[in-house]
């Protein structure tokens, strides 16, 4: 018998087109039927007519570390679980679990530990990872321990490749440092994004990290080369280049609203990706936490080191959506491209990121203010607000 779900009288949002109200019918995890007054005989039925609801396509976050007291560099598989359980109660259906700059053993632990990673079900999906450091700069650490940066090599990256089951989608790579321009270039062989991040690089070398390929920047504004009107640097160049993505992390900690609205205005919403640069403190108390070995200072003012610097966040893609659309008044079409499909097609995933007939029937269902109220993974109910 296949596993079938009817959700009907739901306001659908996609990227580009006018939202309509209507039903969506799924077969075994794909949308089979989207239409109005659906008459489908379905195992289990969501019926949003006294609800109002909104259904958009599951949100995916590509720069997370941890969750739920867990995080990607644990190398364990309890870990990655917990944090795939934990993210569905925000919307999100899909992620890249995100490493950091560590000692190469332990960046290789994490990576083995993805690729030998069997999903369950009531998770969202873990999409592949993304290696933030160890090839980034010094002058723009932020968390990441100095100790442990390294120039980039094909060679180790290949291998890191190869020990992840070929699972890494996304490195981060400050271009400017030595080795970087060549590693870039030789990066072209591998199906993986370049993202410019960490990174003192002038305006002229994120130029030419352009013309090598990158495509992405990480966490927008934070640990880049600043904008100066006589030095545009690395923010300055991200946001005129019109091929690249920026990630952003609207928590109002780590970026201001209005540089938020800047980034809004500059790149559109075709150019932006909202991410959480999450850590293991996300869902927990205030307080004390451990971030690659070192100690993180979890407050109402966001997670720093005792440097003062700031050290991931606790945002979660329901609030960063939220704030988001308080921030700029974006419409719910654009806060679909920024939370979504941005990223499926980053990560040359041609069938998320859209409610279409064909595509994987990942979703978030809202309320009119935003909130979660069930998350949609693989055509199955993995969380119901209570």
């Amino acid at each position: 018998m296949k596993d079938t779900l009817l959700i009907s009288n739901v306001r659908i949002i996609n990227p580009d087109d006018q939202p309509f109200k209507g039903d969506v019918y799924i077969e075994d995890g794909k949308i089979i039927q989207i239409g109005q007054c659906l008459s489908r005989k379905a195992v289990q039925r969501i019926d949003g007519q006294n609800h109002d609801w909104l259904l958009l396509p599951g949100y995916i976050d590509m720069h997370i570390h941890g969750s739920a007291g867990h995080d990607t560099m644990d190398a364990s598989p309890l870990a990655l679980h917990e944090i795939a359980q934990s993210l569905v109660q925000e919307g999100v259906t899909g992620f890249l679990a995100t490493t950091m700059t560590q000692t190469i053993a332990k960046i290789e632990s994490a990576l083995v530990n993805v690729a030998q990673f069997e999903q369950q079900e009531g998770e969202a999906v873990l999409l592949g990872i993304h290696v933030e450091g160890p090839f980034v700069s010094k002058i723009r650490a932020g968390a990441q321990p100095e100790e442990y940066m390294i120039s980039p090599t094909i060679e180790q990256f290949a291998n890191w490749q190869k020990m992840s089951c070929y699972r890494i989608k996304q490195i981060t790579v400050a271009p400017e440092i030595e080795g970087g321009f060549t590693f870039l270039e030789a990066l072209k062989n591998f199906n993986v994004i370049p993202s410019i991040g960490h990174s003192d690089a002038t305006i002229e070398e994120v130029h030419q990290a352009v013309s090598l390929g990158i495509s992405q920047a990480t966490h927008l504004y934070n640990q880049m080369r600043p904008f100066h009107h006589r030095d545009p640097g690395v923010v300055g160049g991200v946001l005129l280049e019109d091929n690249i993505k920026v990630e952003l992390i609207v928590d109002c900690v780590h970026s201001h609203p209005q540089a938020v609205k800047l980034a809004y205005r500059t790149k559109g919403a075709k150019g932006i990706i909202l991410i959480t640069d999450a850590m293991r403190a996300k869902g927990l108390q205030y307080g004390e936490y451990d971030l690659g070995g070192q100690t993180v200072y979890v407050s109402e003012k966001g997670a720093h080191l005792a440097n003062g610097a700031l050290a991931g966040s606790v945002l979660t893609m329901e609030q960063a959506v939220k704030n988001m659309k308080a921030i700029t008044n974006c419409s719910l079409q654009e806060i679909v491209a920024m939370s979504s499909t941005n990223a499926a097609e980053q990560l040359q995933l041609p069938m998320k990121g859209r409610i279409e007939e064909g595509f994987d029937a990942d979703f978030v269902l809202l309320d009119q203010q935003l909130n979660v109220q069930k998350t949609i993974c693989r055509g199955k109910v993995v969380f119901e607000k209570s």
